[in-house]
């Protein structure tokens, strides 16, 4: 591989045309790169910021070629991107991070194969090819459990919770046959994740271990600084490392982590792209994810990921649109308040349509200020 740099005036292609590469976006036209977009969307998130927005199916390799052959480095906003796509763009210009690590990540069933055969911590689980090894997997790894797609699964997309044997069969229906993975379900304390960047020249860099709390699956708030152990915090980035290390990822990876009782870390998955939980980094940090993933790609130094200010995040749902436009001035009211919105069209419950960071005097009176923030949004004024 060459680690010539790619300097700034040219060209970053970006499979994936949403909020991630809208951001990246940003970051890399800051820092004089031009950039072009490839996604079945039109009029997309990246699209808008974009100095080229094509608009072809991932799997229309004419497409993907000629794309390919107009910028002089490809990266990702989004990992579920066919084997074939990735192929043929590599055959016309650098991949970053390689399509083979996008492979793995995007199959459940893979990625915690892999990460189980290289000795990282992860919840039990079972492969579920029929009706059969469910049964089986339930009476060997027990109940709670959660069935989830092998495949393509997002923000809590193509999962179904297990409580008792009566419902087996109506979650394998629900699987449609499809290739399903059955983890044992793990008490756990919290939710973390260390998002990281890795180099061409193999250099590490990551933000530290950020507290996430979701809700109905999606993330909801993401605070950095989270109040776990010395040694869990050293144990995360250790294994965060330990996997951009054995995937050889050049660009920006995140690991979500349980936290259970006794201090025992387990891996839930993994994210081979800037991650909604390090969304903070763009208003709060040295470097942000998104400058970072552009400096891994192009083969520059890495920038610094120090922490300026307390911070905290919360994501904004279409929900928040249900009663008409939420109430921007209300919540920018609150001089502490960065608001970002991805320039999507519609709003629909459950979408992310942006979000909001706020700064405080310490992590807690950030995510107040953040989640009041927020809340202002659709408060009616008062009469």
């Amino acid at each position: 591989m060459s680690h010539q740099p790619i300097l700034p005036g040219a060209t970053i292609g970006v499979l994936g045309s949403g909020q991630l590469g809208r951001m990246f976006a940003v970051a890399a036209r800051r820092m004089g790169y031009r950039v072009h977009t490839l996604s079945p969307a039109q009029d997309s998130p990246t699209g808008h910021l974009a100095d080229r927005e094509v608009t072809a199916a991932y799997d229309d390799l004419d497409a993907v070629a000629d794309f390919a052959r107009r910028v002089d480095v490809i990266t990702f906003e989004f990992e579920n991107v066919l084997s074939a796509t990735t192929d043929c763009a590599a055959r016309h210009a650098p991949v970053r991070p390689a399509g083979g690590i996008l492979q793995i990540c995007q199959h459940r069933l893979r990625e915690k194969t892999w990460l189980e055969a290289q000795g990282f911590p992860v919840t039990p689980f079972r492969r579920i090819a029929s009706f059969e090894d469910l049964q089986q997997a339930a009476a060997a790894l027990g109940l709670p459990a959660v069935l989830k797609t092998a495949g393509f699964g997002y923000d809590g997309k193509g999962q179904v919770k297990l409580t008792a044997s009566d419902q087996l069969d109506a979650a394998w229906q629900e699987m449609a046959g499809a290739e399903a993975v059955f983890e044992a379900f793990v008490p756990f304390e919290r939710e973390v994740s260390v998002t990281a960047a890795r180099g061409l020249d193999g250099a590490f860099s990551h933000w530290g271990v950020v507290e996430n709390e979701h809700h109905n699956h999606v993330l909801d708030v993401s605070t950095p600084d989270a109040p776990v152990s010395e040694a869990v915090r050293r144990q995360a980035i250790e294994v965060t490392r330990g996997i951009l290390d054995g995937l050889d990822v050049v660009g920006v990876l995140c690991v979500e982590f349980f936290v259970g009782p006794g201090d025992r870390l387990l891996i839930n998955e993994l994210a081979p792209r800037p991650h909604n939980s390090g969304h903070f980094s763009f208003d709060a940090s040295v470097t942000s994810q998104f400058e970072q993933q552009v400096r891994a790609v192009c083969g520059l130094p890495l920038g610094s990921t120090a922490l300026m200010r307390p911070a905290s995040m919360v994501n904004l749902l279409g929900d928040l649109w249900q009663d008409g436009e939420p109430d921007w001035v209300a919540a920018l009211a609150e001089p502490e308040i960065k608001l970002h919105l991805y320039g999507k069209a519609e709003a629909r419950p459950g979408r992310k349509m942006g979000h909001l960071v706020a700064f405080g005097a310490d992590r807690d009176d950030a995510r107040n200020r953040a989640l009041n923030a927020r809340k202002a949004l659709t408060q009616q004024p008062k009469t």
